[in-house]
């Protein structure tokens, strides 16, 4: 069973920028598609980014230009950079597969408001 620990989460002022990891156990990371999701109070989880095993990468449309997603597969890590923080941007962040498995960790909050 693969267990993914995300991490960065915290408060940030608009217009301010954090930046979430992931660990995930297991030997399979390497192989794997990963995802950044979110979700906000009252919303439907969503995915905010993916990137492929070979370093493909794509965002949800309303955040390209703002986010990155990269990866390090030899620390079994994906991180999430996040610039120009909005309000909107308020959400328990995930990471996880893409797409998902059934397992998702604790989330780390992000909470963008001055």
């Amino acid at each position: 069973q693969v267990h993914l620990v995300e991490s960065g989460g915290g408060l940030v002022q608009p217009g301010g920028s954090l930046t979430l990891s992931c660990i995930a156990s297991g030997s399979i990371f390497s192989i794997y598609t990963m995802g950044w999701y979110r979700q906000a109070p009252g919303k439907q989880r969503e995915l905010v980014a993916v990137i492929t095993s070979g370093g493909r990468i794509n965002y949800a449309d309303s955040l390209k230009g703002r986010f990155t997603i990269s990866r390090d597969n030899a620390k079994n890590t994906v991180y999430l950079q996040m610039n120009s923080l909005k309000p909107e941007d308020t959400a328990v962040y995930y990471c996880n597969f893409s797409p998902p498995f059934d397992s998702w960790g604790q989330g780390t909050q992000v909470t963008v408001s001055s």
